[in-house]
């Protein structure tokens, strides 16, 4: 199911809360309101956290079916919180991994500055190959792009070598979008899973319809 909201009238959606297919992890300062259409949209269940002390908890967990990483300052409290998620913390200083992890449950892509090492690290917890990459130029993967298990949308920049990358890897065909008017860092603006999408309320319906394309959502 497709959802146009705001939380509290910030249309920006993907700072404050990331999805998989069971879970909906939300910063505490979401409204009951909008959780209560998050989750019957995206048919999940929710967990209300800060990580870091922080609400842009978007930006700072990335997930999919089989795991969850999320910044090395997270306290051990909110890890517990995540539960099920079976969350890991990143000791990098590139610690907003939501912004720089791009991945479903076939692949992924990250920034360009992370090492082998931690890569290995990413790969043991996603249960997926990640590859190194850009999106649009823009070395912050995460928030160029939203991908589920279907499909992919990414930033209107996006090369053509890019876009081929991003389909070999994530298993999944990207269609170029934008969001909230004209937005091209559709991480921030979009939260989305399987079964459904969050996007911010300026969202035009020619948007929603790429949105809706781009991730197979029909």
């Amino acid at each position: 199911m497709l959802s146009k909201l705001d939380f509290a009238g910030n249309p920006y959606l993907g700072v404050f809360c990331a999805a998989n297919n069971s879970f909906l992890v939300a910063s505490p300062h979401v409204p009951r309101k909008a959780l209560r259409r998050a989750e019957e949209s995206l048919e999940v269940s929710v967990i209300e956290t800060t990580l870091g002390g922080s609400t842009v908890v978007g930006s700072l967990i990335a997930l999919n079916s089989k795991g969850a990483l999320v910044s090395a300052f997270v306290e051990p409290g909110e890890v517990r919180k995540l539960g099920e998620l079976d969350a890991y913390r990143l000791d990098h200083r590139l610690n907003a991994v939501g912004n720089n992890i791009l991945v479903n449950d076939k692949g992924g892509i990250c920034h360009p500055d992370y090492s082998l090492d931690v890569i290995e690290e990413m790969e043991d917890v996603f249960q997926v190959s990640i590859e190194r990459g850009t999106v649009g130029g823009m070395k912050t993967v995460g928030s160029a792009a939203v991908v589920n298990n279907s499909g992919a949308i990414c930033h209107p920049h996006s090369r053509d070598e890019e876009m081929r990358v991003l389909e070999e890897v994530l298993g999944v065909k990207p269609l170029i979008a934008t969001a909230n008017y004209g937005t091209p860092q559709l991480g921030a603006c979009v939260v989305a899973n399987d079964n459904g999408a969050l996007m911010g309320n300026l969202t035009t319906p020619i948007e929603v319809g790429r949105i809706e394309e781009g991730l197979h959502l029909y």
